[in-house]
């Protein structure tokens, strides 16, 4: 199974980045995804989720409000916009175990490789 994120980058604190992950149609279609991320020194945190509809997202209190998670039956989407620099990390997406999606990466059963966001100030 693979999941390849795309779409991370350097940018100032204020603009926009949209990520996208592809998975296999077969792997997710019926499955919830959902994004984390993890910053230097840190350990890997919940950004945002969403069923395997598309529907009921949930996210982090931190990016609620600045971040959309959107999919299709077999990609992941994360618009970021007003991006800060404590949004700085190497962002996930993984499939979830169950339908829905979930905030405990516990709850995921397949990860991708990371994609590096940076935003200075």
């Amino acid at each position: 199974v693979q999941l390849q994120a795309s779409g991370g980058g350097s940018v100032q604190a204020g603009q926009s980045l949209r990520l996208s992950c592809a998975t296999s149609r077969r792997t997710s279609s019926n499955n919830g995804l959902g994004w984390f991320r993890q910053a230097p020194g840190k350990e890997r945190e919940f950004v945002a989720a969403i069923n395997w509809r598309g529907g009921s997202p949930i996210y982090a209190s931190s990016v609620k409000d600045r971040f959309t998670i959107s999919r299709d039956s077999a990609t992941a989407y994360l618009q970021m916009n007003s991006l800060k620099p404590e949004d700085t990390a190497v962002y996930y997406c993984a499939v979830a175990r169950s339908a829905t999606g979930a905030s405990r990466p516990e709850d995921y059963i397949y990860w991708g490789q990371g994609t590096l966001v940076t935003v200075s100030s």
